[in-house]
């Protein structure tokens, strides 16, 4: 479960309620990982990748907007960054998720886990000032 914890705050309202949504999706992987009622999850992982991808591209769109209001020098790599996020998740193999569900959101939710570490709490701590 992921649970949102003061550390991940960025002290910016807008960018900091849009990383809590990302919990809530990654939240939602977890709990359909836990669920022992559905035997075939294939359809919920496409939908949850799906939410992801979505509101992944809403959210950079929004941060590189702020990003480059505010001058940010970095915003180039920054947005490299946020296309990877884009590309792997856009990438995924179908036929790889039908053979082994709880595998492969296993592999979404390290992803995702990958990301906070290594984005939210190191890369956009970059802009807020908070390193």
């Amino acid at each position: 479960m992921f649970v949102w914890l003061p550390e991940y705050e960025l002290g910016i309202e807008k960018v900091d309620n849009e990383h809590k949504k990302l919990f809530e999706i990654a939240n939602k992987g977890y709990e359909l990982l836990k669920n022992d009622f559905y035997v075939d999850k294939y359809d919920r992982i496409i939908d949850i990748i799906a939410e992801l991808k979505t509101y992944a591209q809403f959210h950079f769109s929004g941060e590189e907007e702020y990003l480059a209001s505010i001058g940010y020098k970095k915003l180039f790599t920054h947005k490299l960054q946020h296309d990877y996020f884009i590309e792997k998740i856009s990438n995924v193999n179908l036929k790889e998720i039908d053979n082994d569900q709880d595998k492969y959101i296993v592999e979404i939710l390290d992803f995702m886990v990958d990301w906070i570490k290594e984005h939210i709490l190191q890369k956009d701590r970059e802009y807020a000032g908070k390193l």
